[in-house]
This record gives C-alpha cells, structure tokens and sequence, in this order.
C-alpha cells in the first residue's frame, strides 16, 4: 500500500465520442512507472502533476474533513473540481505548508461534477474572497446546466456587497467578482497547455446532471468519479489512467443504517465492494478514496473491504492530503 503523506506526495483518453467544446489535440499522458513519490523523498523525480485533496468530507458536519473539493495543480496552475464548504480555506492551507499555486487569487479555473450543495456550497466563497484578495479575471466555471442559474443567483445575492466593494473606499476591481459560465454535456470540456478534461456521465440517484472528469496532462492522467453508483460509463472513461479518485461508502457501516437510509445511499453511491471491482476493471496505479461514507466504521476496515477483492494500491485520503 502507498503510503499517504499529508502535504506531501504528488499528483487519465477514452473512445467517449460525444462533441466537445474545446478545440485542438488531445494532450498524450505518459503513463509512469513507478507510483507517485512523496516530495519529503529528495532522490524522487520532481513531477509536474500534484493533486492536493482540499476537502473530502460529505454532508455530515465533520470539522477535521471539509465539503468536496479537488485540487489537480499542473506547474504552476490549479485547476478546481468541486467547492464544498472550506475550499477557499483549505487552499490557504495548502499554499501555507508549499503549494504556492493555490494563492487566492490564482484559483480561477472550477470544474463542478453536480449540484449537491454538499459539493457546491462553497461557490459563494470562491466568487468573492479571492476577488477581494486579489483575484483580477474572472472566474471560469465548467458546470453542468442550471450552474449559470446558481451562478447569476449567488451574485445577486451578494449585489450589495459587491456594489460597496467596487464603488466604496476598497476600490475593488470589477472582474475579478464575475464568472464565466460554461454549461457542458459529455465530451471535451476544456483544454489548455496543461491539460485536457473530458466529462463522462455518471449515475447518482434521481440527479438528471451528474459528471465525473478524467484529466490528462503532461505527465499525469487522473480520473475523478463524481458522486455516482457503479456505472460502466466511469468504467471506460477509466482505462488506462493513473489516479482513480473515487467516492465510497462502508458496507458494514450501511448495514447499520435504517432501511429507508440503505435504500438512498445504494442508489446514490458506491460501496467498498462494488468499488474493489471497478479498480480490479480500471486497473490504476493508485485508487485514492473521498468522499467517505463510514457510519462508525474504522477507515482501515473500509480499506479492507476493498482489500478483500482488489490488491492494488488504494489509499484512503484526508483533507490537505497531497499525491
């Protein structure tokens, strides 16, 4: 099993056929040989990739594990995916103890994979407190439809603030408090010098609009599952890729949950199990867990529920994690 270091390790293109809106060449991603070094191993090879676990948390209000968010940090660019409560915070965090990237004002660019607010309820924070400390362009938000309407609502609500911040003795600029929205449907959301996102569909209960993204980058490949049930969609858009960040919940820990419960959670997400035998299809080099339902389990009991089927390396991630 690798080992998790927390702030301390570094940070996946499929025959998925629905058009994009990206235009050019897919970025070729080389697979390594070998899984990710921790940075505290001078003799490992510095790697441009780094995925930075900002907030792995779920609804429930754990203050050691923040809402759902990601960051992938290709040089010197971060690239968000989900903004659960304490992104802006966290990333803060994260840029404290070395990843410079993640200064609030460099946090421009969000991929959002539904709207569950446990995934989204940090979108207002994003908006605006990098504005103020700094942030002078917009923010790029790469969400699926009814994100503009979140959007335009959530600045509305903040007119005010937003009024006195600009015309008021601060003197903030204009941009940087405004988003550009992109509402998109599967394929090639996005691409830049750094990287490639692809949007896959993904099932998770009676959500019409759920999304996981598979990164490619120079050096890196990196799938992230979206809250979602097993589905063969992920399956696919999976092969080959380095990092499998995936959500999952305990199976002994449902089993203790009233039936009403059990009957949500396995229509909306994917077991210990169930995920082992996606990893056995997927094959990555590393499966990192979020988003971890354990209803009291021990951790290293739903890491052994895994373990039972699959024998790769599968690690189970905390908020300010970095591989």
């Amino acid at each position: 099993m690798i080992k998790r270091v927390l702030l301390g390790a570094f940070l996946l293109s499929p025959s998925f056929s629905c058009a994009g809106v990206a235009p050019g060449q897919a970025i070729e991603a080389p697979l390594p040989a070998d899984p990710p070094p921790s940075v505290a191993n001078a003799s490992a090879p510095q790697q441009r990739t780094r995925i930075v676990m900002l907030g792995t948390g779920t609804p429930n209000a754990d203050p050691d594990r923040s809402g759902s968010a990601i960051a992938i940090v290709v040089d010197q660019t971060p690239y968000l995916i989900d903004c659960g409560t304490g992104l802006v915070r966290r990333a803060a965090a994260a840029q404290r103890k070395g990843i410079a990237p993640l200064a609030a004002e460099n946090l421009r660019h969000l991929f959002i994979t539904h709207l569950h607010s446990d995934h989204t309820l940090g979108l207002a924070d994003l908006l605006l407190t990098p504005w103020i400390l700094g942030r002078k362009e917009p923010l790029e938000i790469y969400g699926p439809p009814g994100t503009r309407e979140m959007a335009d609502h959530i600045l509305e609500a903040y007119r005010q603030d937003i009024n006195i911040r600009t015309s008021g003795l601060e003197g903030a600029n204009t941009k940087g408090c405004t988003a550009n929205v992109h509402e998109f449907q599967p394929g090639t959301i996005y691409q830049d010098a750094n990287v490639t996102v692809r949007a896959f569909p993904v099932r998770h209960g009676s959500w019409p609009h759920a999304f996981g993204f598979r990164f490619e980058t120079p050096d890196r490949t990196i799938v992230i599952s979206g809250d979602t049930v097993p589905c063969q969609s992920l399956i696919e858009n999976a092969q080959g890729c380095d990092v499998l960040i995936h959500e999952v919940y305990s199976q002994a820990g449902l089993e203790r949950r009233p039936p009403s419960w059990q009957r949500y959670h396995s229509a909306f997400h994917t077991s210990a199990p169930q995920l082992a035998e996606i990893a056995k299809k997927v094959k990555p080099q590393l499966l990192i867990l979020y988003h971890q339902l354990l209803w009291g389990t021990p951790e290293e009991d739903l890491l052994n529920e895994i373990r039972e089927t699959y024998q790769g390396q599968v690690t189970s991630a905390h908020d300010l994690d970095i591989y």
